[in-house]
């Protein structure tokens, strides 16, 4: 419990003290991102908010943990920093797709080479158990590189990316804390409270956006945090087994991870990049409502608690099933709300499925008008 508290508490403070610091330099150096078409803020904002979370993350992290008991820590802190160089050169400068994903690939490898991260066995998902160890590389591979990206997209909107990462840490914390996984708990905990300093200058209004730095940070520690998860709970043999871990698993990273994999395959389907830009996410969705930043927030993170409290309560009824019914329950809201907004809301998102985004701080002329193009 000492570990647990020392290192929540101290990723908060260096967080918290961190972000002014860093808001003044953005400021000073005039590191902004600036807004488009696309996106839904309108004034430029700092975005190096996840170099302030990833220094009170790695500092709690590596404080927290008792070398003696953890001989995976070291490559965990390896591949975050992969992703924290990978992240901030995208958020300074700009990084091509394809340079972002041989890095993540390369942090995935290190997790999965030598942390040991990996999925050996559907635990009866599709009648399916144990699988060969190339097909569960591959498979680790899949869903390491998509809840990476998955925090990465599912960051639109004020606080929405900051309050899904802190559910699924405190989530996800809590169970390794009850199961004995000291490693895992103080990394989750250390997330979070990295994740709170933060939240308080990035509810709306934002002062500041964590950018790629901090939503690829929260992707990849969550990525190795489900699937620890999977293979521990999933484990009978385990201190705090439970009935369709997979099922649990995928239901605590409901938003992000739903609202991705239905996005690639709505772009992949329309013959479109998979990273090809839109306003086809739950968070747009909400907002063409009329929801607030706020609230557009609040409802995402009670959806989620929701489909977490399903999954529990049916875990009773096997993997496959439970995530059926979280399937069809995730296509219902989102069908609701997507033939609940104004139909003119359309007219946006074609507009900017024509327009090319591209990456500088200069301004272009487009059809006659001054666009800052982020």
């Amino acid at each position: 419990m000492n570990n647990v508290l020392l290192s929540s508490g101290l990723a908060f403070l260096i967080t918290f003290f961190a972000i002014p610091v860093i808001i003044q330099v953005a400021k000073d150096k005039k590191l902004f991102d600036e807004p488009d078409e696309r996106k839904v803020h309108k004034n430029v904002i700092p975005t190096l908010g996840g170099l302030g979370i990833f220094a009170g993350f790695i500092i709690a992290t590596l404080m927290g943990v008792p070398s003696a008991i953890s001989s995976e820590l070291q490559y965990f802190a390896a591949a975050t920093t992969v992703i924290f160089f990978l992240g901030i050169k995208d958020d300074i400068l700009v990084l091509s797709a394809s340079k972002k994903f041989i890095g993540q690939l390369i942090a995935a490898g290190i997790i999965i080479k030598f942390g040991g991260i990996q999925i050996s066995s559907f635990h009866g998902f599709l009648g399916i158990y144990e699988i060969p160890h190339i097909t569960g590389t591959i498979i680790s591979l899949f869903t390491i590189i998509v809840i990476t990206n998955s925090f990465n997209l599912i960051d639109g909107v004020d606080g929405l990316a900051g309050s899904l990462g802190l559910l699924t840490t405190l989530v996800f914390g809590t169970y390794f804390f009850y199961a004995g996984q000291l490693t895992y708990a103080v990394m989750a905990f250390s997330l979070a409270g990295s994740i709170i300093g933060f939240l308080i200058y990035n509810f709306s209004p934002a002062k500041i956006f964590m950018g790629d730095t901090g939503s690829l940070l929260l992707g990849l520690v969550n990525s190795i945090l489900v699937i620890k998860f999977i293979n521990t709970a999933g484990n009978t043999a385990s201190n705090f087994p439970i009935e369709s871990a997979p099922a649990i698993g995928f239901s605590i990273l409901m938003i992000p991870l739903f609202d991705t994999l239905r996005v690639f395959g709505l772009r992949i389907m329309q013959r479109r990049s998979p990273f090809s830009p839109d306003r086809t996410h739950v968070h747009h969705f909400l907002l063409d409502l009329g929801l607030s930043h706020r609230m557009v927030t609040i409802t995402c993170v009670l959806v989620n608690i929701t489909f977490i409290a399903m999954a529990f309560f049916m875990r009773g009824l096997g993997t496959t099933t439970v995530i059926g019914v979280l399937l069809l329950s995730a296509f219902i809201f989102i069908g609701i709300i997507y033939y609940s907004r104004p139909k003119n809301r359309n007219v946006l998102t074609r507009k900017v499925e024509k327009t090319e985004i591209i990456k500088s701080h200069k301004i272009f002329k487009l059809a006659g008008e001054a666009v800052e193009a982020d």
